[in-house]
């Protein structure tokens, strides 16, 4: 790239600054930032390296493991930063790479790791390969290093092939070449700002590895790797054939996703990283149609971990959970890996909402539904998730019970689905709302600015400060069940489960000498006294006849001394 990048900042390994234990991840709880949501340290309305910065404290005492920023890399902001720019560079809105290198240092004094976005799949438009490849036309060598056809039909005016973008329409995109004539179309499975690369060019393989190793030299912990199934894409491009893609994607192996093909791309990052002290990681977003093929991406000589988004999307019930966790631990046992947990990110609806609905609607759900049922639901299922073996994800705001926001006004929305047709649904404005740190103030603490979309009435008593030391509150309850597995032997890291014999909707398991017991149905269930209550996600009653475990409840239990 012609853009001139100043050095990173040398550090020496994090394995002398942060306080960890070898193979941290296979039990780590990872904390996602939605950066533009987390922290304003500037009052422009939108948040910051230097907001990050600032809160770092009060994750440390949350008690996660580790810290992932989504994308902060200079961008036109065509998809919240996912379009990118420039690798090596911070975007003006998020501050400068000294204030990122400033936020790793941080980070690692106070015990934290961090992990950052990696787009790989897709480069902005004005990224510099490809506006030369548009400014010298047909034949540029730059053309290459995406995906530039000649259209169909008598003229090119028909799209290379039937494939769909993830965010609606056509998947394609015909230029207008430099002497003003209709040109060739190149592949964008997202938004049309958001070009594919060609991976079978060696150039754009040379060009990541140097980019990982900028932000390993500069002290970053590890890479979430952002449509990681993506990269390759099947030999000739072949149509699809349906005219109803989008309901496959998850479903059936894609020609442009989960090829095999992108194995081999991670076995040549596993080698560039293990080059590195420190226990560096990578993380897969990986949209798989099983847990089998997910188990793919973390064989020994690959990634380390990858999100689990069957577990995400399935509903509050006892079976189909009981079910996708066998389905999962029995995935990952053979290549060693750790199953890697989530409940919300910031692509899908944040799962006190999705609870708080009738089952069946997805991840994306544009009804408020039940408040006070979605958030039990929430908080059972959270102390279910951190009971289970492995590592697991929290979504910033999440630990504030924060639902999502419905009913955003029109003009103020973001998501670049919401403005394409037949694509995703669009409203992930909804889950990325500036959370609420203090119960006053123009943005309730996110900033001095107001927020950059607008946080709701009533979100003040869901503020940090307003549940700090406020027993029973969401966020104690975090804090506690953090703190709980930290100091528990029978938790974290594991690859097997003992379940109990439980009632009908009900799920037991044993750890050791750690049991816990959610609670799926509408009823409270009697079960036995295990031991004595670690935590539990609502108050339990205790009998003669054992614990009365509420509704919508998890609890655990030790049965040690």
């Amino acid at each position: 790239m012609s853009q001139q990048h100043p050095a990173a900042p040398a550090h020496h390994s994090t394995a002398a600054t942060v306080a960890g234990h070898r193979d941290w991840w296979r039990d780590a709880v990872i904390y996602q930032v939605y950066p533009r949501s987390f922290a304003d340290s500037d009052g422009d309305g939108m948040g910051d390296l230097q907001g990050v910065r600032s809160r770092l404290p009060y994750l440390r005492d949350l008690g996660v493991d580790a810290v992932w920023l989504s994308p902060f890399y200079a961008s036109p902001q065509a998809d919240a930063g996912y379009d990118v720019a420039d690798y090596r560079a911070v975007d003006p809105m998020f501050g400068t790479l000294l204030d990122a290198d400033a936020l790793i240092r941080d980070a690692h004094g106070l015990g934290l790791r961090i992990i950052v976005d990696l787009v790989p799949n897709h480069s902005s438009d004005q990224y510099e390969w490809f506006k030369r490849a548009l400014a010298e036309g047909p034949g540029s060598p730059l053309r290459e290093r995406y995906h530039f056809r000649p259209g169909k039909g008598e003229d090119g005016e028909l799209p290379p092939n039937d494939w769909e973008s993830i965010f609606g329409g056509p998947a394609w995109t015909r230029v207008t070449e430099p002497d003003g004539s209709p040109g060739e179309w190149y592949l964008h499975l997202f938004a049309p700002e958001q070009p594919d690369f060609n991976w079978d060019h060696p150039a754009v393989g040379d060009e990541f590895r140097s980019i990982l190793r900028f932000w390993l030299d500069m002290g970053v912990d590890g890479f979430r790797i952002d449509v990681a199934h993506g990269l390759v894409k099947a030999q000739g491009l072949p149509d699809l054939g349906s005219h109803d893609q989008l309901k496959l994607l998850g479903n059936d192996v894609m020609p442009f996703f989960d090829q095999d093909g992108v194995h081999e791309i991670y076995r040549q990052w596993r080698k560039v990283l293990d080059e590195y002290a420190g226990e560096r990681i990578f993380v897969a977003e990986a949209w798989t149609p099983t847990v089998e093929r997910t188990a793919n991406y973390v064989r020994p000589d690959e990634l380390h971990q990858a999100f689990n988004f069957q577990y995400l999307a399935t509903e509050w019930d006892a079976d189909e959970l009981r079910g996708v966790i066998d389905r999962t631990l029995e995935a990952m046992r053979p290549v060693g890996a750790p199953a890697t947990w989530v409940l919300s990110n910031h692509d899908v609806t944040r799962h006190a909402t999705r609870f708080a609905n009738p089952p069946g609607l997805g991840t994306q759900i544009r009804t408020a539904g039940d408040r006070g049922l979605g958030l039990r639901r929430a908080r059972a299922a959270t102390l279910l998730m951190l009971a289970l073996p492995g590592s697991a994800y929290v979504y910033q705001g999440e630990e504030l019970g924060l639902p999502d926001v419905v009913d955003l006004p029109d003009e103020v929305r973001q998501d670049p689905a919401y403005f394409r047709g037949a694509g995703q649904d669009g409203f992930r404005d909804g889950c990325r709302v500036p959370i609420p740190w203090t119960r006053r103030g123009p943005s309730h603490g996110f900033g001095d600015g107001g927020s950059w979309l607008p946080q709701p009435e009533g979100w003040a008593e869901l503020s940090v400060e307003a549940q700090t030391g406020v027993p029973g509150s969401t966020l104690e309850l975090y804090r506690a069940a953090l703190a709980a597995r930290r100091a528990h032997p029978a938790l974290g890291a594991g690859d097997a489960v003992e379940w109990l014999p439980a009632p009908r909707g009900v799920l037991a398991f044993r750890r050791g000498d750690f049991v816990c017991v959610a609670n799926t149905t509408g009823e409270p269930v009697t079960v036995p006294a295990y031991g004595r209550v670690l935590l539990s996600s609502d108050e339990v009653a205790g009998s003669a006849d054992g614990s009365k475990v509420p509704a919508d409840t998890t609890v655990w239990w030790t049965t040690a001394g």
